[in-house]
Protein backbone atom coordinates (compact mmCIF):
# COMPACT_ATOMS: atom_id res chain seq x y z
CA UNK A 1 0.00 0.00 0.00
CA UNK A 2 1.23 3.21 -0.80
CA UNK A 3 1.23 6.25 1.52
CA UNK A 4 2.55 9.00 -0.38
CA UNK A 5 -0.44 8.81 -3.09
CA UNK A 6 -1.45 12.67 -4.39
CA UNK A 7 -5.16 13.25 -4.45
CA UNK A 8 -6.01 15.64 -7.85
CA UNK A 9 -7.52 18.96 -6.52
CA UNK A 10 -10.80 19.86 -6.46
CA UNK A 11 -12.56 20.85 -9.78
CA UNK A 12 -12.56 24.85 -10.63
CA UNK A 13 -16.20 24.73 -9.89
CA UNK A 14 -15.25 23.33 -6.27
CA UNK A 15 -12.05 26.05 -5.97
CA UNK A 16 -14.55 28.63 -6.58
CA UNK A 17 -16.80 27.47 -4.42
CA UNK A 18 -14.81 27.09 -1.49
CA UNK A 19 -13.20 30.93 -1.68
CA UNK A 20 -16.94 32.39 -2.09
CA UNK A 21 -17.59 30.78 1.05
CA UNK A 22 -14.55 32.04 2.56
CA UNK A 23 -14.49 35.23 1.86
CA UNK A 24 -18.70 35.28 2.74
CA UNK A 25 -17.56 34.32 6.18
CA UNK A 26 -14.82 37.15 6.46
CA UNK A 27 -15.27 40.66 8.01
CA UNK A 28 -12.36 41.96 6.52
CA UNK A 29 -10.84 41.15 3.50
CA UNK A 30 -8.70 37.83 2.30
CA UNK A 31 -5.63 37.68 0.64
CA UNK A 32 -4.78 34.95 -1.76
CA UNK A 33 -1.76 33.61 0.20
CA UNK A 34 -4.57 33.11 3.33
CA UNK A 35 -6.96 31.52 0.85
CA UNK A 36 -4.38 29.31 -0.40
CA UNK A 37 -3.63 27.68 2.95
CA UNK A 38 -7.19 26.99 3.57
CA UNK A 39 -7.61 25.09 0.59
CA UNK A 40 -6.05 21.89 -0.36
CA UNK A 41 -3.39 20.65 -1.94
CA UNK A 42 -2.97 21.62 -5.55
CA UNK A 43 -5.86 23.70 -5.48
CA UNK A 44 -5.28 27.45 -7.76
CA UNK A 45 -6.92 30.37 -5.20
CA UNK A 46 -5.94 33.27 -8.16
CA UNK A 47 -7.57 31.52 -10.63
CA UNK A 48 -10.54 30.48 -8.32
CA UNK A 49 -10.74 33.97 -7.54
CA UNK A 50 -10.27 35.49 -11.06
CA UNK A 51 -13.36 33.31 -12.17
CA UNK A 52 -15.31 34.65 -8.65
CA UNK A 53 -14.90 37.97 -9.93
CA UNK A 54 -15.81 37.29 -13.54
CA UNK A 55 -19.34 35.80 -11.84
CA UNK A 56 -19.88 38.85 -10.00
CA UNK A 57 -19.01 41.43 -12.14
CA UNK A 58 -22.45 43.66 -12.55
CA UNK A 59 -24.10 41.93 -9.80
CA UNK A 60 -25.52 43.99 -6.60
CA UNK A 61 -22.53 41.99 -4.59
CA UNK A 62 -19.01 42.65 -6.33
CA UNK A 63 -15.66 41.03 -5.73
CA UNK A 64 -13.36 43.87 -4.70
CA UNK A 65 -9.93 43.72 -4.52
CA UNK A 66 -8.18 46.04 -1.84
CA UNK A 67 -4.38 46.06 -1.46
CA UNK A 68 -3.19 42.63 -1.83
CA UNK A 69 -6.36 40.92 -0.33
CA UNK A 70 -10.03 40.15 -1.60
CA UNK A 71 -13.59 41.21 0.21
CA UNK A 72 -17.55 41.38 -0.84
CA UNK A 73 -18.63 44.61 -1.52
CA UNK A 74 -21.40 46.51 -2.58
CA UNK A 75 -21.67 47.41 -6.22
CA UNK A 76 -20.76 51.08 -6.12
CA UNK A 77 -23.66 52.81 -8.36
CA UNK A 78 -26.33 50.90 -5.57
CA UNK A 79 -24.35 52.66 -2.52
CA UNK A 80 -27.58 54.92 -2.45
CA UNK A 81 -30.04 51.91 -1.21
CA UNK A 82 -27.62 51.37 1.68
CA UNK A 83 -28.27 55.11 3.39
CA UNK A 84 -31.52 54.72 5.58
CA UNK A 85 -28.67 52.80 7.46
CA UNK A 86 -27.36 54.44 10.97
CA UNK A 87 -25.41 57.81 9.56
CA UNK A 88 -22.29 58.85 11.62
CA UNK A 89 -20.63 61.67 11.04
CA UNK A 90 -16.63 61.29 12.25
CA UNK A 91 -14.93 64.75 11.74
CA UNK A 92 -10.89 65.20 11.19
CA UNK A 93 -9.05 68.43 12.18
CA UNK A 94 -7.81 70.31 8.86
CA UNK A 95 -4.13 69.12 10.28
CA UNK A 96 -5.11 64.96 10.10
CA UNK A 97 -6.72 65.35 6.93
CA UNK A 98 -3.68 67.14 5.53
CA UNK A 99 -1.61 64.72 7.27
CA UNK A 100 -3.33 61.67 5.94
CA UNK A 101 -3.38 63.05 2.33
CA UNK A 102 0.70 63.55 2.22
CA UNK A 103 1.10 60.17 3.45
CA UNK A 104 -1.11 58.68 0.88
CA UNK A 105 0.48 60.52 -1.72
CA UNK A 106 4.09 60.39 -0.69
CA UNK A 107 4.58 56.63 1.27
CA UNK A 108 6.34 55.80 2.96
CA UNK A 109 6.57 59.10 4.51
CA UNK A 110 8.78 60.32 7.64
CA UNK A 111 7.12 62.21 10.42
CA UNK A 112 9.68 65.41 9.58
CA UNK A 113 8.98 64.87 6.04
CA UNK A 114 5.24 65.44 6.27
CA UNK A 115 6.08 68.30 8.41
CA UNK A 116 8.26 69.77 6.03
CA UNK A 117 5.41 69.16 3.03
CA UNK A 118 2.95 71.06 5.31
CA UNK A 119 5.37 73.85 6.49
CA UNK A 120 4.11 73.39 10.07
CA UNK A 121 4.66 70.67 12.79
CA UNK A 122 2.72 67.54 13.06
CA UNK A 123 1.73 66.79 16.58
CA UNK A 124 1.79 63.33 17.95
CA UNK A 125 -1.72 63.30 18.39
CA UNK A 126 -2.76 64.20 15.07
CA UNK A 127 -0.73 60.60 13.83
CA UNK A 128 -2.43 58.76 16.93
CA UNK A 129 -5.65 60.07 15.45
CA UNK A 130 -4.87 58.39 12.06
CA UNK A 131 -3.35 55.37 13.52
CA UNK A 132 -6.31 54.76 15.60
CA UNK A 133 -9.15 55.36 12.91
CA UNK A 134 -7.45 51.87 11.45
CA UNK A 135 -6.00 54.63 7.91
CA UNK A 136 -2.17 54.64 8.94
CA UNK A 137 0.38 52.17 10.15
CA UNK A 138 4.16 52.63 10.93
CA UNK A 139 5.95 51.10 8.19
CA UNK A 140 9.95 50.37 7.83
CA UNK A 141 12.21 52.78 9.68
CA UNK A 142 14.28 54.58 7.12
CA UNK A 143 18.21 53.58 6.58
CA UNK A 144 18.99 56.97 7.73
CA UNK A 145 20.70 58.49 11.08
CA UNK A 146 18.48 57.91 13.86
CA UNK A 147 16.51 55.70 11.77
CA UNK A 148 13.34 57.54 12.08
CA UNK A 149 9.98 55.51 11.22
CA UNK A 150 7.62 55.57 8.23
CA UNK A 151 4.02 56.40 8.00
CA UNK A 152 1.79 54.41 5.26
CA UNK A 153 -2.01 54.08 4.77
CA UNK A 154 -3.57 50.29 5.62
CA UNK A 155 -5.63 48.22 3.37
CA UNK A 156 -8.79 49.81 5.57
CA UNK A 157 -8.20 53.18 4.36
CA UNK A 158 -8.12 51.68 0.45
CA UNK A 159 -11.00 49.44 1.56
CA UNK A 160 -13.32 52.65 2.84
CA UNK A 161 -12.36 54.90 0.12
CA UNK A 162 -12.85 52.10 -2.69
CA UNK A 163 -9.51 52.01 -3.33
CA UNK A 164 -7.69 48.76 -5.10
CA UNK A 165 -4.44 50.35 -4.46
CA UNK A 166 -2.52 53.98 -3.62
CA UNK A 167 -2.14 54.66 -7.53
CA UNK A 168 -6.08 54.76 -7.73
CA UNK A 169 -5.88 58.58 -5.34
CA UNK A 170 -7.44 60.99 -7.19
CA UNK A 171 -4.92 63.27 -9.69
CA UNK A 172 -3.63 66.92 -9.11
CA UNK A 173 -6.97 68.43 -10.89
CA UNK A 174 -9.36 66.88 -8.68
CA UNK A 175 -7.77 67.75 -6.21
CA UNK A 176 -7.97 71.30 -6.57
CA UNK A 177 -11.64 70.97 -7.75
CA UNK A 178 -11.88 69.89 -3.89
CA UNK A 179 -10.21 72.70 -2.57
CA UNK A 180 -7.41 70.73 -1.45
CA UNK A 181 -4.47 71.85 -3.80
CA UNK A 182 -3.50 75.63 -4.47
CA UNK A 183 -3.03 76.81 -7.86
CA UNK A 184 0.87 76.53 -8.32
CA UNK A 185 3.23 76.96 -11.04
CA UNK A 186 4.24 73.23 -12.45
CA UNK A 187 7.11 72.89 -9.97
CA UNK A 188 5.85 73.03 -7.41
CA UNK A 189 2.87 70.27 -7.98
CA UNK A 190 4.74 67.82 -5.61
CA UNK A 191 3.92 69.39 -2.78
CA UNK A 192 -0.24 68.12 -2.43
CA UNK A 193 -1.01 70.15 0.43
CA UNK A 194 -0.09 73.54 2.46
CA UNK A 195 -2.18 75.12 4.62
CA UNK A 196 -1.08 77.13 8.49
CA UNK A 197 -4.26 76.95 10.68
CA UNK A 198 -4.35 73.07 12.51
CA UNK A 199 -7.59 74.73 14.24
CA UNK A 200 -10.00 74.05 11.74
CA UNK A 201 -12.32 71.23 11.39
CA UNK A 202 -12.77 68.99 7.81
CA UNK A 203 -14.29 65.95 7.35
CA UNK A 204 -13.73 63.11 5.17
CA UNK A 205 -15.91 61.34 3.16
CA UNK A 206 -15.75 58.17 1.20
CA UNK A 207 -15.43 58.66 -2.35
CA UNK A 208 -12.36 58.43 -3.89
CA UNK A 209 -12.90 61.18 -6.55
CA UNK A 210 -13.47 63.63 -3.72
CA UNK A 211 -11.42 62.15 -1.00
CA UNK A 212 -11.84 64.90 1.70
CA UNK A 213 -15.78 65.78 1.72
CA UNK A 214 -18.16 67.28 4.36
CA UNK A 215 -19.12 64.46 5.89
CA UNK A 216 -18.84 61.09 5.77
CA UNK A 217 -21.64 58.19 5.92
CA UNK A 218 -20.69 54.95 7.54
Amino acid sequence: MNDDLEFPPPPLDEQERMVEAMLFASAQPVSLRDLAERMPQGADAAEAVARLRSRYEGRGVELTRVGDAFAFRTAPDLSFLMQTETIETRRLSRAATETLAIIAYHQPVTRAEIEEIRGVATSRGTLDQLIEQGWVRVGRRRMTPGRPVTFVVTEEFLDHFGLETARDLPGLSELRAAGLLDSRPPGDLAVPLVRDNDDDDISAESRPGDLFGEEEDI
